[in-house]
């Protein structure tokens, strides 16, 4: 499947359990901690975009997908952290 397409798949799917609801309860906390990753990798993207102009990249995978999507904001600031001081 080609990357676009998933993504689509994605955020087609958040947006039916957004419509819709979840009728059972730990498929509403994946679907929260679904959109709380997609909302992490736009500030991932956000970061990089902003970042460029001082040579500033932190990579989006897995990994830092899932940092993101349970540590919000402080995690894009631990992994920029991590990227400036360590890398």
């Amino acid at each position: 499947m080609e990357p676009t397409l998933v993504i689509v798949l994605l955020v087609a799917l958040v947006f039916i359990l957004l419509l819709v609801g979840a009728p059972v309860k730990p498929l509403r906390y994946v679907g929260r901690f679904a959109i709380q990753c997609l909302i992490g990798v736009l500030m991932l993207f956000f970061v990089n975009v902003l970042g460029a102009t001082i040579g500033l990249y932190v990579p989006i995978n897995g990994i830092t997908t899932i940092v993101t999507g349970l540590l919000g904001i402080p995690g894009v600031a631990l992994l920029v952290g991590i990227a400036i001081f360590i890398i």
